[in-house]
């Protein structure tokens, strides 16, 4: 394994551990925080787990650690109560606290990239419009079965789920997560494809 490739996810793992002490620390709904943290719970060992056999890019590190810490502030507060959000509420005259907006876009945004450097580098697949395509729907299977957690949660536990959902009491949310998730993943294409295909040319030279 590359000694800077290691590096950075040693870096990762350090600032993901620090962040779930302090948002785990006293969150408003334990369960809710277990929920929201949990692909961050998953995704640790897994990318340790895989570290020799598929190092991943600095870029893809970067962005899934900054995500990371987007789903532990939604989780310590819930979506609907970040502080942030209500800051930019304020500052933009919006009707909700957008953060949950924010985290649907930055949840297309981080996997567009994820997935992008999954399917190059072991599906064979090659740089081009094809492969943009079936990164974005992709990133829209998953936005889906988020969704489809949330509905599971929400027939599960009843009102016990409101903060996991963080509706806000809008009848379409579901559909602006999902167009959120898309309006992100088109965004990370469009602007880091250069980017990232030459940390992928310079990480399997």
């Amino acid at each position: 394994m590359h000694r800077t490739t290691l590096r950075d996810l040693t870096a990762l793992t350090l600032l993901w551990l620090a962040g779930l002490l302090a948002s785990g620390w006293s969150p408003y709904e334990r369960s809710t925080w277990l929920m929201e943290v949990a692909p961050v719970l998953i995704a640790l060992p897994v990318l340790w787990a895989t570290r020799s056999r598929l190092p991943l890019t600095r870029l893809s590190l970067a962005l899934m650690g900054l995500h990371g810490l987007v789903l532990m502030l939604g989780g310590a507060y819930t979506y609907a109560r970040v502080p942030l959000g209500f800051t930019l509420q304020d500052l933009l005259g919006l009707a909700r606290n957008p953060y949950d907006r924010i985290g649907h876009f930055a949840q297309g945004f981080v996997p567009a990239i994820v997935l992008r450097e999954l399917l190059l580098r072991r599906g064979g697949l090659a740089p081009g419009w094809l492969s943009s395509v079936l990164v974005t729907a992709c990133c829209l299977a998953v936005s889906a079965a988020y969704e489809l957690i949330e509905f599971g949660a929400a027939m599960a536990l009843g009102q016990g789920a409101e903060a996991f959902l963080g509706t806000q009491g809008d009848p379409w949310d579901t559909q602006w997560d999902m167009l959120m998730c898309l309006v992100g993943a088109i965004c990370a294409l469009t602007l880091l494809t250069p980017w990232h295909d030459r940390q992928i040319a310079r990480i399997e030279s």
